[in-house]
């Protein structure tokens, strides 16, 4: 009996870079810089919204179980706590609204103002980097499809100077052009998955900043936190230094 062995493939990878021009290479190396930036992002964003999560419940826990503002955000831990920012944005309105040009504007109007900008910088870093995943999705493909053309259009050069259009040597470089463009797939799909994924998530992080704003607002102004989940509210000690409302 015969034994047929299969023949060895010539082209792959290696042979495709190692036959290939710059142009190849420029291709190659644009789809790996953006698959490690699409991962490095997507690892440092989860980071980040973690972290953003654990002040939320660790918030839930302590700050509004604090008897006065100030008692509260001295448990609101580390530069970087999102909250312990905004709540500092709060009391700095507060404070320094008299005696300046700002104390033309309503005190709760001030107050509304300096807490949104907090929360904007917030949504700004938790947005930061989005951008360069939503790029990657949706530029790859065609950063790999450039690659195949070019790819296809040297191999069928080459083919065309020799002479000799067998299908052994058409078949065999076109399919090696073309996995520039799987390349390109395989660095776009991560990238879009994770640029839904983290939005999704940064959506939900930003609904708790908003109700967490709506009511120190509140508490600000009147001295109570509204819970509208149920419809009333819990009376709570007055801040020193916000004064009766304007």
């Amino acid at each position: 009996m015969n034994s047929t062995e299969p023949a060895q493939n010539p082209y792959g990878i290696a042979h495709m870079l190692q036959n290939g021009d710059y142009v190849t290479w420029l291709v190659a190396g644009v789809l790996l810089i953006m698959s490690m930036a699409s991962w490095f992002i997507l690892f440092i964003k989860l980071w980040d919204q973690r972290r953003i999560k654990q002040q939320y419940f660790k918030m839930q826990k302590t700050f509004w179980t604090a008897s006065n503002v100030r008692d509260g955000l001295s448990k609101l831990p580390g530069k970087d706590n999102a909250y312990r920012a905004i709540v500092e944005s709060g009391l700095r309105a507060v404070e320094h609204h008299e005696g300046r040009m700002t104390d033309q504007i309503p005190l709760h109007e001030w107050i509304t103002t300096s807490l949104q900008r907090s929360v904007d910088q917030i949504n700004s870093r938790l947005r930061g980097g989005l951008s360069v995943l939503a790029t990657t999705g949706s530029t790859a493909p065609f950063v790999g499809l450039l690659g195949t053309v070019w790819g296809i259009l040297h191999a069928l050069l080459s083919i065309g100077l020799s002479g000799n259009p067998s299908i052994d040597r058409v078949a065999g470089p076109v399919g090696e052009a073309l996995q520039m463009t799987a390349f390109g797939l395989f660095v776009a799909i991560p990238a879009v998955m994770s640029y839904n994924w983290l939005l999704g998530r940064s959506k939900g992080i930003q609904e708790q900043l908003r109700y967490f704003v709506t009511d120190l607002h509140a508490y600000l102004v009147s001295g109570a936190r509204v819970d509208t989940g149920t419809g009333s509210s819990a009376s709570r000690p007055a801040v020193a230094t916000a004064g009766a409302r304007k």
